[in-house]
């Protein structure tokens, strides 16, 4: 696809986060005339107004103009955005296209190869480890997408990556038709969303659009242990490897042996991993996979040397099992982004100390109880905190003791402090979104992160 083959005539971009406005500047830079809008009218949304106004572009925030944004040739909506929203429902009834702001950069990065990653769980840290393997490869490449850069500011760059490790949310699946990835990738399949969602089956369905433009050329890394994966795949054109912590596969886990294996011979001791849990060694396996297929430059003996080497340097990302201290013996561990239940399920799993399990937030009506096994097995405590507290405290009472505090997050961490004794853990890992107390998950970990220095 290339640039001049969008529609003429004025591009609508809806929402002055940082995807919209950095769409907004490339399409300014492209020539196209934009109209770019934000509901908000906060200190940041009116600064990027201006900004892009300075550009070129007619940039208002705080209202969207729903008679131009039906007069569009083309809109350009931000994920954020809910699919009933009156600026979309506008371009909907006037039949006018909406797509991602990754479309439209796709359209921008001719050259670029793609290895396109989507999941319910562990996508970013996937993403953030394909891209730490292809450069310690020695290869131009970036982390973009759904991980925190705008593909469209990537697509600002001169010159553009060899390569493009690209996270993809269900949200972005959905109006992206383009995506056609040198490998695509999908970690895992659970329920999620359901707050926005009306049925499981429809998130289900944009995670499938991974596949929409599948052809014998096509290349898909899946995870061997996750009947929904292999069974929305089944059909699907390309060559499909899969990678497993439970069975031998492409890419798997021999736990007996303490080993990483891939293409049956032995990558990493597991030991030399970074990363706590079996779902990261699970993401590791599939970004080693899905840079071996990627080329066949990256199948070499020296190329299987870096990926080792990218495995066994490769640090946690900040809010997914990030261990942020140590004191009086206690481990604090900031699990931030577990945002819906199975997260959390894995992160449990995970543990290998007793456990104070920090649980709450707003609820995105996915049930608690199938915590309740793992729970058991590795968790000695249960604070149940935030807008969610009283349907955890429903779902899980009696599994544990369990505590529900209806007071701020400060309180929620002294508590769990006073619970903590040497050997423990204090984890959190809330399985639900943070906004009912903070903006964002990121402001969530930051202040547990702060709060266990204080400890």
């Amino acid at each position: 696809m290339k640039p001049q083959e969008l529609p003429a005539g004025e591009i609508a971009v809806l929402g002055l986060a940082k995807s919209g406005t950095a769409v907004v500047r490339l399409l300014l830079a492209g020539g196209r005339k934009v109209y770019a809008s934000d509901s908000a009218s906060s200190e940041k949304t009116s600064a990027n107004a201006q900004a892009l106004r300075s550009l070129g572009a007619d940039a208002v925030a705080g209202s969207h103009d729903l008679d131009r944004i039906a007069r569009a040739a083309l809109v350009v909506a931000s994920p954020g955005i809910p699919p009933d929203a009156p600026s979309l429902a506008a371009a909907r009834r006037a039949n006018v296209p909406v797509v991602s702001e990754i479309e439209i950069a796709l359209r921008h990065l001719p050259s670029s190869r793609v290895i396109a990653v989507t999941g319910t769980n562990g996508k970013t840290t996937t993403t953030a480890l394909v891209g730490h393997v292809l450069r310690t490869l020695g290869v131009d490449a970036v982390d973009a997408g759904n991980i925190g850069t705008p593909l469209a500011e990537v697509a600002l760059r001169s010159p553009q990556p060899e390569w493009i490790a690209l996270e993809m949310s269900s949200f972005q699946l959905h109006d992206t038709p383009g995506l056609t990835p040198a490998v695509g990738v999908m970690t895992n399949l659970s329920p999620d969303h359901l707050d926005r969602y009306p049925a499981v089956t429809e998130y289900y369905a944009d995670k499938a659009r991974l596949f929409a433009n599948a052809s014998a050329a096509s290349r898909w890394v899946l995870n061997a242990d996750d009947d929904r994966v292999q069974g929305m795949a089944a059909k699907v054109a390309g060559e499909k490897y899969g990678f497993s912590i439970r069975q031998q596969s492409d890419a798997w886990l021999d736990a007996a042996g303490g080993w990483l294996v891939l293409f049956g011979e032995h990558l990493l001791e597991r030991n030399d991993l970074g990363l706590l849990g079996d779902h990261n060694v699970a993401n590791a396996l599939a970004a080693a996979l899905a840079v071996s297929v990627a080329d066949d430059a990256f199948r070499t003996p020296d190329a299987r040397a870096g990926i080792r080497r990218a495995l066994a340097t490769f640090s946690a990302l900040p809010h997914r099992l990030e261990v942020v201290g140590e004191k009086g013996g206690v481990q604090w561990i900031n699990d931030s982004k577990a945002t819906n239940v199975s997260s959390t399920l894995v992160a449990i799993e995970g543990m290998r100390r007793p456990t104070i399990l920090l649980l709450g937030g707003r609820h995105k009506g996915e049930p608690y109880t199938s915590l309740a096994a793992a729970i058991r097995k590795r968790v000695k405590h249960v604070i149940a905190f935030g807008e969610a507290g009283p349907v955890v405290e429903q779902d899980l009472s009696g599994v544990v003791p369990l505590d529900r505090l209806d007071a701020d997050f400060d309180a929620v961490i002294r508590r769990a402090r006073e619970l903590a004794v040497p050997g423990d853990a204090i984890l959190l890992s809330p399985a639900c979104s943070s906004f009912d107390m903070f903006r964002n998950y990121e402001e969530r970990g930051a202040r547990f992160r702060q709060l266990a220095a204080e400890s």
